[in-house]
């Protein structure tokens, strides 16, 4: 008799790439990149930022971002959850410091309410839940364009100088690391789409690769500086706290605000996984260029939040799911009469992504995302 391989339970995602990030970070404790090492990898993890956001420009169809804006007020709803909502409440966790948070955590934290939407993972979760999936990827799309403008200002209103040396400068740095390329592969978009579309899983492992590199080089620079020490298992503790807190709030605003705002239950799914989620793909590298050697401590909160929500949201979509079945189970003569809707090409519990790689939300994944893309990584 065959044994079979134990397996985690389908409501608790463990996502391959998160184990990939927390071991990046070990190793760059263990063995942090100096000297002239850690000056060919900066520059190296420099060319890999504005690789990853040429990607972002070319895979994403302008044609279908101006489609979906025949449906602003969803996505006037997830900016203002993501843009608004969120920062309001990172500055009220400013009553957190120094209690719970340190300043330099919180700092992370604020950072972590600046950072753009998800797009994969929120497609995934709103087709699992049988949500408006067009309005996800619409939504996704703008949070992250916007995002590219809007972060970096807001990481200048808000943090300051509390970022490590938060200044013009890093908004040039966002410019020529992150807009421009974004420019270009938007540009080129014509000429590369088709070589893009086919290979998306290849360009996939260059996303995460990047990633992983910009991830290392962040945290060996905070291994260098010290800064490291300012953490301990108490703080850490009460950070997971905050964070679960803040999803909690973000969850029940984006849920409930969106019914008394008058939308139907397939765009309160999509404005609540799309306006509730921040992206770790696109968090990662603004971190690395706008805080330097505080990047490390700016980006655990991003990183610890994105796991979580990916917990969260993928017991949240199993249920929304389930609710959908067994309504239709009481009236059968509705379900043979009805197709699924917006789009949903697959059962509950493993619907395909839009490039049709077969994204299973229940195991947590998420784009190095097309604006953070289109293949599953974390």
């Amino acid at each position: 008799m065959s044994r079979r391989t134990p397996r985690p339970p389908s409501w608790l995602p463990v996502d391959p790439y998160i184990l990939a990030l927390i071991g990046t970070v070990a190793f760059a404790a263990i063995l942090p990149a100096s000297g002239t090492v850690a000056r060919v990898e900066s520059g190296a993890s420099t060319g890999a930022i504005a690789l990853l956001f040429f990607l972002y420009g070319a895979r994403l169809s302008t044609a279908e971002a101006v489609d979906g804006l025949k449906h602003w007020r969803l996505h006037l709803t997830v900016l203002a959850c993501t843009f608004v909502a969120f920062p309001l409440l990172g500055l009220a966790a400013r009553g957190l410091v120094p209690y719970v948070l340190t300043p330099q955590l919180h700092s992370g934290l604020l950072f972590l309410c600046l950072v753009p939407s998800t797009i994969q993972s929120s497609i995934a979760f709103t087709s699992m839940a049988r949500g408006n999936v067009p309005a996800a990827i619409c939504a996704g799309s703008f949070s992250s364009i916007a995002g590219i403008f809007l972060t970096p200002l807001l990481a200048a209103a808000l943090l300051g100088n509390s970022g490590g040396g938060f200044s013009a400068d890093a908004l040039v740095k966002i410019g020529v690391q992150l807009l421009l390329p974004f420019v270009a592969g938007q540009l080129l978009r014509r000429w590369i789409g088709a070589f893009i579309t086919r290979h998306k899983r290849l360009l996939g492992h260059v996303d995460r690769a990047s990633i992983l590199l910009v991830v290392h080089t962040a945290f060996s620079e905070g291994m260098v500086a010290g800064i490291w020490h300012q953490v301990t298992p108490a703080r850490l503790g009460a950070l997971l706290g905050a964070e679960a807190l803040l999803l909690a709030v973000m969850l029940a605003l984006t849920w409930y605000g969106a019914k008394r705002l008058g939308f139907d239950r397939e765009d309160r799914i999509a404005i609540q996984f799309a306006g509730s989620k921040k992206s770790l793909a696109s968090g990662l590298p603004m971190a690395s260029v706008l805080f330097g050697a505080q990047a490390s401590l700016a980006v655990l909160p991003l990183m610890l939040f994105h796991q979580m929500q990916l917990m969260v949201c993928a017991v949240i979509a199993k249920r929304r799911s389930r609710d959908v079945v067994e309504a239709d189970a009481a009236r059968p003569e509705t379900a043979a009469a009805t197709p699924s809707n917006h789009g949903e090409t697959d059962g509950p519990d493993g619907p395909d992504g839009p490039d049709g790689t077969g994204v299973v939300a229940a195991k947590g994944t998420e784009g190095a995302e097309g604006g953070e893309g289109a293949v599953a990584v974390g």
